[in-house]
């Protein structure tokens, strides 16, 4: 983004920056030069229910497994200008556009981001309608290897074994158990603070989100249990064209850009252009001469 568009935290970091060599940034250093694009979409499926060893399946062809749940009617927002609050005020809007009566179950699968939680618990409370959250099940697998790696060294085959088992634990309902364990095992190990960080950055993630990590439920019930949508849509829908090499942002372009991107991923460019070209004929032709009276030739 260019100076003047970063948020006020990213402008201050950028104004107080410094790099250790001039024409390349070090190990570690950053521009602070990017504006954070909030994203979301709503979409249907036809719940499909699974079991844990469904999901972390061992290796491949060991036993037929059900197709994951397919979602269909995606519908997709992005934005540099709007907050959280109003994006997921906006997501809420187009459900309930679908779902008026709320007759159908809805469900918000997020990254474990704190206030996005806070956000859809309270547009769920002001609209009277029972929203389960899920975390995504990626981010709290990063979570796990990150913790592995406390005890492994890079490359060992046990890790992926270990993870596993600790994935599988978790699936079952048992997050808070898995959490307990990886501590015992880095106070066992006698591991020093700094070696143990991760494995207790991982037990910490899974005690504080414990609540949503109702994997069982969501299973049983059909449920996606992974945010596969948003991180497709973080790509295709902002990534490919506001981070190419050498493209600098104004907050309007590129809110401009990141609208006309998202109606079209929707399917909607037909109608939104007719609508452009109604209120172009508005603007140009009509409302500039709205009140004058002409005289018609005899």
């Amino acid at each position: 983004m260019r100076p003047d568009s970063l948020r006020p935290a990213t402008a201050k970091a950028a104004a107080k920056a410094s790099t250790k060599l001039a024409t390349r940034l070090s190990k570690g250093e950053k521009r602070n030069r990017k504006r954070l694009a909030e994203v979301g979409a709503v979409y249907d499926l036809q719940p499909v229910p699974r079991q844990a060893t469904d999901v972390l399946a061992g290796k491949r062809g060991e036993h037929p497994t059900p197709a994951a749940p397919k979602a269909k009617n995606k519908w997709l927002t992005a934005s540099v200008v709007d907050d959280a609050a109003q994006v997921v005020a906006g997501i809420f809007n187009e459900a309930e556009r679908r779902d008026p009566d709320h007759q159908r179950n809805w469900v918000a699968l997020v990254d474990g981001n704190n206030h996005q939680i806070d956000r859809i618990q309270a547009e769920a409370s002001t609209r009277g309608v029972d929203v389960p959250i899920v975390v995504d099940l990626i981010h709290v697998l990063e979570y796990v290897w990150g913790a592995a790696w406390c005890f492994f060294t890079e490359g060992d085959p046990d890790a992926e074994t270990w993870v596993r088992q600790r994935v599988l634990a978790i699936l079952h309902g048992g997050a808070v158990q898995v959490a307990a364990g990886i501590r015992r095992r880095a106070s066992a190990a006698k591991l020093a603070r700094p070696k143990r960080a991760k494995a207790d950055e991982c037990a910490r993630y899974l005690v504080n989100k414990a609540r949503y990590l109702d994997y069982p439920t969501a299973l049983t019930a059909g449920w996606p249990i992974a945010t596969g949508i948003i991180e497709g849509a973080c790509r295709h829908l902002v990534a490919d064209r506001m981070d190419i090499t050498g493209a600098r942002w104004s907050v309007t372009g590129a809110e401009a850009v990141l609208k006309l991107r998202a109606v079209r991923a929707n399917g909607d460019f037909d109608t939104y252009w007719q609508f452009h070209l109604d209120r172009e004929q508005l603007r140009v032709h009509r409302s500039r001469y709205a009140n004058d009276v002409i005289p018609l030739a005899a």
